[in-house]
């Protein structure tokens, strides 16, 4: 069997199109591929240079680069071309070209081959699209850090305000009640000086709440260092005594905890304190009020209950939203700005634990957490 190479057949059905050109540049032989690729014939092509092939721009970028690169070393490699078909769309494909020279080092015939590159150059705009892209995500990513520089400023600032400059005038004006109290003879000053100082120590709760509900939203979170510590149910008991002072009422208390808690303590007093005077302020007046802490299943276990008219289930999905007030409550002026079940809700998940509420016959607050040592480093409320 004659297995002879057809030169003829491999150079006409090649899988890549070729060109060849005379000492003058001009087409003198195209291969089946190509011709069929441009959807021209051998009357269309042969005679025409190749730059009758190329749109304008791509005869300009020929003969301002790759033609002086071909004169000057005889070839060129992977030279990205686009070529019109028949219907005037673009073929785009690689280009490698070589030159042939005579005895007397003229060029006798160039021979280029050309490789469809439709996708590669699709995959290279869409590299150079997404690398653009990545440019701008850069740039805002940059402008955000530098959003997020000033924002932390502005946090810090704002909290300085509040923590030094609100907070030290109160704490002037307080003591200066504190004296006026002592020295005034008659009732009704001493009215007024007590009016006064209920007036002081509301303004201090409401800077308080507002502290902490900006630590919280603007990224510094609420503080809380978990340690060992046995002064919890001191904490509480003193919560208790205050709030049975400033209110009238009773509260019945069953406080058993053992002898260490690995808590904050001053926080979960200002948790229970919340809790306590949102069930003084929202719950039916005439009906008792409870606070029980102790371990139950291994977890420091704090409820406080209050009779009164059950809170709706629409209502109590957001109690825990900073600045919700349920219906029928009080003013801002009279109760504060509705925070208080917020922060004690954010005290608890810096805890590591949950505050949940329940609410039929009556209204239960539970918050709950594993009492166990764990790390005692800093935590932050999200």
């Amino acid at each position: 069997m004659d297995h002879a190479p057809d030169f003829r057949d491999l150079f006409d059905n090649a899988p890549c199109g070729y060109i060849v050109m005379n000492d003058r540049g001009r087409i003198v032989l195209v291969n089946a591929t190509l011709r069929a690729w441009l959807d021209l014939g051998d009357e269309d092509l042969l005679g025409k240079r190749l730059l009758d092939l190329l749109p304008v721009a791509g005869r300009v970028f020929y003969e301002t680069h790759f033609a002086p690169l071909l004169r000057m070393q005889g070839y060129f490699h992977e030279v990205a071309l686009d070529i019109l078909r028949r219907d005037r769309t673009r073929l785009t494909v690689l280009a490698n070209a070589t030159q042939r020279v005579d005895a007397d080092g003229e060029v006798s015939e160039t021979r280029i081959a050309l490789f469809q590159a439709t996708s590669r150059r699709k995959y290279e705009r869409e590299l150079h699209d997404a690398n653009e892209a990545g440019e701008l995500t850069r740039k805002e990513i940059e402008r955000l850090n530098a959003g997020l520089t000033e924002a932390g400023l502005l946090r810090e600032e704002f909290i300085a305000i509040l923590g030094h400059d609100l907070r030290n005038p109160l704490a002037s004006i307080a003591s200066g009640m504190r004296i006026l109290s002592k020295e005034l003879p008659t009732g009704k000053g001493k009215q007024v000086v007590g009016l006064i100082e209920g007036s002081v120590s509301r303004m201090g709760k409401l800077i308080n709440d507002v502290l902490d509900l900006t630590r919280g939203r603007l990224g510094g979170g609420i503080p809380v260092v978990r340690m060992s510590d046995d002064r919890l149910h001191l904490e509480l008991e003193q919560v208790v005594a205050e709030l049975e002072s400033s209110s009238g009422r009773n509260i019945a208390t069953s406080i058993d905890l053992p002898q260490t808690t690995h808590v904050d303590a001053s926080r979960i007093a200002q948790l229970v304190s919340n809790l306590l005077a949102n069930a003084l302020t929202h719950g039916d007046p005439g009906k008792p009020i409870s606070l029980s802490a102790c371990i139950s299943e291994g977890d420091l276990l704090i409820t406080v209950e209050n009779g009164g008219d059950p809170i709706p289930p629409e209502i109590a999905e957001r109690l825990f939203q900073p600045f919700f007030r349920g219906a029928g409550s009080k003013t801002a002026s009279e109760h504060g700005l509705g925070l208080g079940l917020h922060i004690a809700s954010e005290i608890a998940k810096a805890h590591g634990g949950t505050l949940s509420v329940s609410s039929g016959a009556t209204t239960r607050f539970a918050f709950r957490m594993p009492n166990a040592q764990g790390n005692a480093n800093l935590q932050v409320a999200p």
